[in-house]
């Protein structure tokens, strides 16, 4: 059986620019509301890895006298990929070169050793791997995706001759920042801005949430987000001036979130 010739002709030019019009239309309506869904979703999974990680600072404070984690001793200063030249200053850093755990990386061996990828946000900017990361963590220098308080010492470098005891240790008494308001965001994403030129000793930009929001865990065990108005959240160190400063910049955000209500 055969059909006319008028029946079987296909799609003529006009036709198939309009369907071409129609499908473009509908993908740059559906993509912001995909985009949209997608970032959603990430800052879902950040909340709740924060709020694993309050989990796990409390759990680790129980065990540990009231403490959070603290230390180790920072090895002597020999090279700017050692981005951990001070006790106790915030730090993103899982583990120092040495591999030896530091900040939120103490928390692996046992408060988090069965779920070690809420250290790292889904919504992070720049590619990091967190299998290659974690598997660092023991042999060399490893980052995640918060800042951590870490008792806040802003020093660049040690004083091999201080015995000042840390402060600022004990979970349920943190006492107050230097804004002499009280202490209460412990961790957050980062938003860290850096010279091109030092990505060869490490040193990169680190940012998450297209620089838009940040996530806040609180000592109450609470997180929050934050609008990042004007950069508020953001660490930027492209200026090399400024790059001295850089643990006295990372409090401060720390401490902007203290303020916030």
């Amino acid at each position: 059986m055969s059909f006319p010739t008028s029946l079987r002709r296909g799609f003529t030019l006009v036709e198939l620019l309009v369907v071409i019009a129609i499908l473009a239309l509908l993908a740059a309506l559906l993509l912001p509301a995909l985009a949209a869904a997608k970032q959603a979703g990430q800052k879902a999974v950040c909340i709740s890895n924060l709020r694993q990680i309050g989990l796990a600072l409390r759990s680790y404070s129980d065990d540990n006298s009231g403490l959070i984690p603290y230390g180790p001793k920072a090895p002597p200063f020999t090279s700017p990929a050692s981005f951990y030249p001070s006790t106790g200053a915030p730090t993103s850093l899982l583990s120092l070169q040495t591999g030896a755990p530091v900040g939120l990386g103490l928390l692996l061996a046992q408060h988090l050793a069965g779920q070690p990828k809420v250290l790292f946000c889904p919504g992070r900017d720049q590619p990091l791997d967190a299998d290659v990361e974690l598997a660092k963590v023991g042999k060399n220098q490893a980052q995640g995706s918060y800042y951590y308080r870490h008792a806040g010492n802003t020093d660049l470098f040690d004083n091999p001759a201080s015995t000042n005891a840390p402060t600022h240790l004990q979970l349920d008494n943190l006492g107050e920042n230097r804004n002499d308001l009280p202490i209460r965001a412990l961790a957050m994403d980062t938003q860290f801005l850096s010279p091109a030129d030092l990505a060869a000793f490490n040193v990169k930009p680190r940012t998450h949430h297209r620089l838009k929001f940040v996530d806040v865990l609180y000592a109450d065990g609470s997180v929050r987000s934050r609008p990042n108005r004007d950069g508020r959240f953001t660490v930027d160190l492209r200026d090399y001036g400024d790059i001295h400063e850089a643990f006295s910049r990372i409090l401060t955000v720390l401490e902007q979130a203290d303020a916030d209500p």
